[in-house]
């Protein structure tokens, strides 16, 4: 099959790294993936060819306006590049903006009209005019892949019927990322945590819808020895940064990691996960898996058909550094616990995000679904 994808943004994160991901281990079985994209980086690293499009910003309450104002030029900049990849077996589109102007493309360049779902539908779709516009866009697809049950279940509960949704997970390179206590040892050096203390780790944007500061409320509340990763980035680091002040040497703020993301995960004893009020698959914590860390979060959104009781757990009441602590005194108080947990999380990862497995899922909806190639 050919498929053409199309994922505009001003600010790459999970959505964009599962996507080419996605197409990646597509590409690997032997079917030929283009990209089209703002961002010429976005496939950097894969088999993904990606080609330049500018379509304008991605669909938000502050850019409505001027996305409509200028939606029919932004149609026909996107019929061309399309026109330029014809032909090709799927039309594959992941934001909103995209879903929405596929609706006016000619029948020949919709192909098999496939929709990625990466999260719960946006509150302002949900109701009046733009919940209108979406459910009449989505007449136009012929599958709708839905990053998790909570998305189906957002998706269904718009409008979307349920038959034409399908849960695909994330696509992982599982074999990439794996416990390695030489990294363990190499990051704790870096940082100055001793060898043999317990230590609570966190990979977030810090973001103010993520609850971050409940990960740093608990960790205060845990016996003095306890050390505390945050590793990530964004406009709530110095507030994270003066919550956390009392910690002292304990506290590491470090850049979100990128090529030793294993590495900074087997730094931790557990991996804690902090959801937003809308999120996706978070791809965060199926990497804590592959690290063979057990995974808490201090929520369900979004995790709640993830995080399983032989390898983690889900705070409740939800973003409760109570309710947290409890959680983590349990790998405290038994040592043997995380170990066990961690092994049960990466044998759950492989069976169920490996690129490979996630792949031939894709392939047989795709044309299930129309897809001729």
């Amino acid at each position: 099959m050919k498929i053409v994808s199309v994922m505009t943004t001003t600010s790459p994160g999970g959505a964009e790294f599962a996507a080419v991901e996605m197409l990646d281990a597509l590409v690997a079985r032997g079917h030929d993936c283009v990209m089209l994209s703002d961002d010429p980086a976005i496939g950097r690293g894969t088999g993904v060819r990606v080609e330049p499009i500018a379509i304008g910003p991605k669909l938000s309450v502050r850019t409505w306006g001027s996305l409509m104002l200028r939606f029919v030029p932004y149609v026909r900049r996107l019929r061309r590049a399309l026109e330029a990849q014809a032909p090709y077996d799927v039309l594959l589109v992941h934001y909103k903006k995209e879903q929405l102007m596929a609706r006016w493309l000619p029948r020949e360049l919709r192909a098999t009209l496939v929709w990625c779902e990466w999260g719960p539908v946006p509150f302002p779709l949900r109701k009046g005019l733009p919940r209108r516009m979406y459910l009449a866009a989505g007449e136009r697809a012929d599958l709708v892949l839905a990053i998790s049950q909570g998305t189906k279940d957002s998706v269904c509960a718009v409008g979307i019927p349920p038959q034409e949704v399908v849960v695909v997970p994330n696509v992982l390179r599982t074999d990439e990322i794996d416990f390695s206590p030489e990294g363990r040892a190499r990051v704790r050096e870096r940082l100055g945590i001793p060898a043999d203390a317990f230590v609570v780790g966190c990979i977030s944007r810090f973001h103010v819808k993520k609850r971050n500061d409940v990960v740093v409320d608990a960790v205060m509340r845990l016996p003095d020895d306890v050390h505390l990763i945050l590793a990530g980035s964004g406009e709530t680091e110095a507030q994270l940064r003066a919550l956390g002040a009392p910690l002292g040497d304990r506290l590491h703020v470090i850049d979100t990691p990128r090529g030793d993301v294993g590495d900074v995960l087997s730094a931790f004893d557990v991996s804690v996960f902090c959801p937003s009020p809308t999120e996706g698959q978070p791809r965060a914590v199926i990497l804590g898996m592959l690290a063979r860390r057990p995974c808490l979060s201090t929520g369900a959104e979004g995790v709640h058909d993830m995080i399983h009781a032989d390898f983690g757990a889900i705070s409740s009441p939800e973003n409760d550094p109570d309710a947290l602590v409890a959680l983590l005194r349990r790998y405290l108080e038994d040592p043997q616990l995380g170990p066990r947990q961690g092994d049960a999380a990466r044998a759950y990862a492989e069976r169920t995000y490996a690129a490979p497995v996630v792949a031939e899922l894709l392939e047989g909806l795709m044309r299930d679904a129309g897809a001729s190639g």
